[in-house]
């Protein structure tokens, strides 16, 4: 017996390897060092900083994977993977600089993973990261075949004297909320219980969804916030804090951004809930509590700025074909975030 016949072909790993090589070139920064292939990647920190501080995030996608896996559409994915860890970065006010990812299959699918990379890569570009390394670890036995689970991480970097960290909020500020693309990576396992509990199928095509299927309305991947962000930085915007609005919705990860003795007072009527979301509290029966502590209700990032400086920010944002509300305002409090069903 060999490698083989356990289940591990080593020389498609090598073909998969030499497959993707130019799609993670195309990612490539100028302080990257070498090329594919080395038992690290190595990269040099940008010039221009006195006291850098390096920023990392680490996440993966989740049960959306049993999406693209029945849809055998794999795209997509990838997006996703390094959406959850730039968007993360992003909020100490860090340029994301790299991007690892780790890949694991039952059995090596060339042509499927090629596409969950080529995500990986658009998902670098639109970060403006590097796509600096990664693992593909193919498990025969462990993952059913056709089957694959992702996980990646990104460092970014910020000088130190302009890291947020929750003391630049003062009470008084306002935030503004940046519309999300949809359900982006969390929830996923209420979405799955919904459809094939309530006798949907992801290939159902609803009017409320311009003829779309569900497969690939909730297949819509995770909305990048990070050249927008940046830009606005450049553009003179004075942010205080910023948070993503991942698992647990705005209840859990709005008042991470918050400083001691600070609150969050939301105006739940200042923007419209998608019909996505309105569909799935309808489909599921599931309650308005529930939908706002599991989803992002529309909302996949917010940042916290001085009032002076809100209509600069709208306008910016508008400029950026970014759509934002102005959700409410820090008051004195406990980290408590108020105006909600929660």
């Amino acid at each position: 017996m060999d490698y083989k016949d356990a289940g591990v072909d080593v020389e498609a790993g090598r073909e998969f390897v030499n497959q993707i090589r130019n799609l993670v070139h195309s990612t490539f920064r100028p302080e990257v060092i070498g090329g594919l292939g080395g038992f690290g990647g190595c990269f040099q920190l940008p010039s221009g900083y006195k006291e850098p501080v390096l920023v990392s995030g680490t996440d993966g996608v989740g049960t959306k994977l049993k999406i693209a896996h029945a849809l055998n559409r794999h795209d997509t994915v990838g997006i996703d993977l390094v959406a959850m860890c730039v968007n993360d970065v992003l909020t100490s006010g860090a340029e994301p600089l790299f991007f690892l990812d780790y890949l694991a299959t039952g059995q090596l699918n060339k042509e499927q993973l090629a596409q969950v990379v080529a995500g990986i890569a658009s998902g670098c570009k639109q970060a403006g990261c590097a796509l600096l390394g990664g693992e593909t670890a193919e498990m025969p036995g462990f993952y059913q075949v056709g089957e694959y689970d992702l996980a990646g991480f990104s460092v970014g970097i910020v000088e130190k004297s302009q890291m947020l960290d929750g003391s630049q909020v003062q009470v008084g500020d306002v935030a503004i909320a940046l519309a999300s693309s949809g359900v982006h990576s969390n929830g996923f396992s209420l979405v799955r219980k919904i459809i094939s509990e309530k006798g949907f199928s992801w290939s159902d095509r609803l009017e409320l969804f311009s003829g779309q299927t569900l497969g690939e309305v909730f297949l819509s991947p995770t909305r990048i916030y990070v050249k927008p962000v940046l830009g606005a930085y450049q553009a003179g915007l004075e942010i205080h804090g910023m948070a993503h609005i991942t698992g647990g919705g705005l209840p859990e990860n709005l008042p991470r951004c918050l400083g001691k003795g600070q609150a969050i007072k939301i105006e739940r009527e200042s923007w419209s809930i998608p019909p996505l979301f309105q569909w799935l509290a309808e489909a599921g029966s599931v309650s308005l509590q529930a939908m706002y502590n599991t989803f992002n209700m529309g909302i996949g990032f917010v940042l916290l700025v001085p009032p002076h400086q809100v209509q600069q920010a709208m306008t910016y944002f508008e400029s950026q074909n970014m759509t934002a509300f102005t959700i409410g305002e820090v008051i004195t409090g406990s980290g408590e975030l108020i105006g909600l069903p929660i």
